[in-house]
């Protein structure tokens, strides 16, 4: 492996998950983009942010300052042919590089790391501490993607939970939580940490870890469908919690899935993460989510469960996200969707919001936005009527291009639950 030090001369790297792009033969990209955000969810204006190389923190190639929301431009960083992705390798699909963060009064952030693909943006949220505060982490070093590193095989475990396995506690519906607490290390580790991660947050990051977002549409869909339905088991069931743990899921491989703090995510698998997340799978007359196993179909095997890269091929050979899944568990699996969202001031009414609607849910969107607006002063504040006119819609427009999603001015299933994330957000915030 080699290690950059200018454009044109290298050295060699001990570390065997460095690879930089001096010894690749074509020029090719990822994009990169940071949020700086405050632990009460305010964006960070003017912080610092520096991106060098990983293993050599002279090596600045970019330094970016944060705008009104707290967010850097997008720039793009060298990346490793997306071939390397594409099929197994012993090539590191991804480079790696540092991120350092700093604003005056916050604690100094550093991502070291951060993983960026080729042809595919990477977004780093960064959440600053105030200096004063005690116990402040401010490092993070980010271990190689599940499957390039070596990490512990899953232990197979039956894919429905018999009741009397899992205790008194069990859930009747299927809801979707608004947080999961995340053993970061196998569940008998007592030392290993406990964090409270939004639901949507901790599948996006498990997601970014475990399947390349290079892949087809098709792949991520059934794979990011896998990793709710384990998820939510875990939670229908309390699997932990009715063995006399205080966490929803951990982050080993050999027991759940990978799950790693302060990781960097992709925009195209958070915004299929934004669409899918109150699915889950099902069999016919079974109440709760299938725990749906799997492995990389490479390094480990995996009968009767998925494999990642063979839904990598499947993708490419034009199936569809169901049409992989039933390859893969049974034609009788099917995506089911919990009736449910927890944390939220209300549920998706089942149409989208445009110019023309009117009524309860534009005027609860219309005073959800003005209260983000306090704190995102680039959302314009709108007339609370009722009324969905051009001014809403761009007020809308606005508030998805300032949280990364597509510009439509459109208050569609995924936008309305953001808003309403965000506005809860804010809100417990000023509390």
């Amino acid at each position: 492996m080699y290690l950059l030090n200018t454009p044109n001369t290298c050295r060699k790297e001990t570390d065997p998950y460095r690879i930089y792009p001096a010894e690749m033969g074509t020029q090719n990209f990822g994009r990169l983009q940071v949020n700086c955000r405050d632990t009460g969810f305010a964006p960070v204006e003017n912080a610092q942010v520096t991106i060098s190389y990983s293993g050599m923190p002279d090596s600045v190639i970019e330094q970016l300052t944060t705008d009104v929301s707290g967010k850097t431009e997008e720039i793009e960083l060298e990346a490793p042919p997306i071939d390397y992705s594409l099929t197994p390798s012993e090539e590191q699909p991804y480079s790696v590089y540092t991120i350092q963060v700093t604003a005056p009064n916050y604690a100094p952030l550093t991502y070291d790391g951060a993983e960026i693909f080729p042809d595919v943006t990477a977004i780093q949220d960064a959440v600053l501490t105030k200096t004063a505060a005690k116990g402040t982490v401010g490092l993070y070093v980010i271990p190689p993607h599940t499957l390039f590193g070596d990490y512990p095989p899953k232990i197979a475990e039956p894919e429905i939970k018999e009741i009397a396995e899992t205790g008194e506690i069990v859930l009747q519906n299927v809801v979707i939580p608004e947080f999961v607490v995340v053993h970061d290390g196998p569940p008998t580790d007592s030392s290993a940490a406990n964090y409270y991660v939004k639901f949507q947050d901790y599948i996006k990051n498990v997601a970014s870890s475990e399947i390349y977002a290079t892949w087809p549409d098709a792949t991520l869909t059934a794979n990011i469908l896998a990793i709710l339905s384990f998820t939510l088991n875990r939670v229908f069931t309390e699997w932990y919690r009715n063995q006399g743990y205080n966490f929803t899921v951990t982050s080993s491989t050999a027991f759940d899935h990978k799950w790693i703090p302060g990781r960097n995510i992709y925009n195209n698998i958070g915004l299929a993460v934004d669409q899918l997340f109150v699915n889950y799978l099902s069999r016919p007359n079974v109440k709760q989510p299938i725990l749906t196993q799997y492995c990389d179909g490479q390094k480990s095997q995996c009968p009767n469960w998925m494999t990642q890269w063979g839904s990598k091929d499947l993708g490419d050979q034009g199936y569809s996200a169901i049409d992989i899944i039933h390859h893969f568990y049974g034609n009788d699996m099917f995506i089911n969707t919990a009736p449910q969202v927890s944390g939220v001031p209300a549920s998706w009414p089942g149409q989208n919001l445009n110019i023309g609607a009117s009524g309860g849910n534009v005027r609860m969107i219309q005073e959800q936005l003005n209260r983000i607006a306090d704190t995102y002063s680039t959302i314009p504040k709108v007339a609370v009527n009722g009324q969905y006119n051009e001014q809403t819609a761009n007020s809308v427009r606005i508030f998805q291009q300032t949280f990364n999603m597509p510009q439509t001015g459109i208050v569609d299933f995924p936008t309305w639950y953001k808003i309403s994330a965000i506005y809860v957000a804010v809100t417990r915030m000023a509390q």
